[in-house]
């Protein structure tokens, strides 16, 4: 039987592996006799202690310089975060990982900083810039940053981020292999100028120059599609009842009413991938 390895070879790949693993381990838990259940986990560590052994004495061979290089891999470098061997600590992780979200946090949020990571595994960033603490951040920055942090450093088990939108609760918890978003990767975009809309995402891209932006396919004042939408400069204009919008700041209504729904858009090799958030059960 395959797996998503045979097919990707990405971090996600084994994220989505290691998932499967605990949900196979669930039901035997639930299903097996317990002397069964705990025989099949002994042998479970047994194998990763072997596997994390041979790793170790890999890396060991060969060096610090190549074990780098090696880990510019997505899929070995989630194997040595897996068994402790990835040549980076956490905050150099998170920081590089923060460096990629930064310049799209940077149009809609000013900017993130690394505050560092407690004893507690949370990770402490500070929201800054010209949109702190408006509505259309909060999603922007829970989406980007939490799977931003979730990939670069699993260890991590919450994000507090000073500056966001209070949402109930101070900090934001990531259960490792469970994101509350899905990713898609598109490879076509408007041309500077140009809005193109993804109907099975139900999301449209703005391109005013210099820099792609996603946001859910609905004016915020009319719940028309934006499909038809104007662009002028940063200027999004709804098609329907002519409300006013800047792309760059998070969709900021420019008439004093609510903002457009943000999405998290970043490259992604030759093309990009934005991040939608999954429907939740009614």
């Amino acid at each position: 039987m395959g797996t998503d390895l045979d097919r990707s070879g990405d971090a996600a790949a084994v994220q989505r592996v290691a998932e499967r693993i605990d949900t196979l381990l669930d039901e035997l838990h639930r299903q097996a006799p317990p002397e069964l259940s705990s025989s099949v986990e002994e042998l479970l560590q047994a194998v990763l202690s072997l596997h994390s052994t041979g790793l170790e004495h890999l890396v060991e061979r060969l060096g610090p310089a190549k074990v780098r290089e090696l880990a510019e891999d997505e899929l070995i470098a989630g194997l040595l975060l897996l068994h402790d061997l990835h040549p980076d600590d956490a905050a150099t992780r998170i920081q590089a990982a923060l460096d990629g979200v930064r310049p799209y946090l940077g149009s809609h949020a000013g900017g993130i900083d690394y505050l560092g990571l407690d004893d507690a595994g949370v990770v402490h960033l500070r929201l800054q810039g010209s949109c702190d603490g408006c509505p259309g951040s909060t999603a922007t920055v829970r989406l980007a940053v939490e799977n931003a942090v979730l990939e670069a450093a699993p260890e991590a088990v919450a994000v507090d981020v000073e500056g966001m939108v209070e949402e109930r609760r101070p900090l934001l918890t990531i259960e490792p292999f469970r994101p509350r978003e899905d990713w898609h990767q598109f490879s076509t975009a408007p041309p500077a100028g140009g809005v193109d809309e993804f109907a099975d995402l139900d999301l449209v891209v703005a391109n005013p120059g210099e820099g792609l932006f996603a946001y859910r396919n609905r004016c915020a004042a009319c719940t028309s599609s934006l499909r038809n939408g104007s662009l002028e400069g940063d200027r999004l204009t709804c098609p329907g009842c002519g409300a006013r919008y800047d792309v760059r700041l998070a969709g900021r209504s420019l008439d004093g009413g609510e903002p457009l729904q943000a999405l998290p858009l970043l490259p992604e090799g030759e093309g990009w991938k934005v991040a939608v958030p999954r429907r939740q059960p009614v």
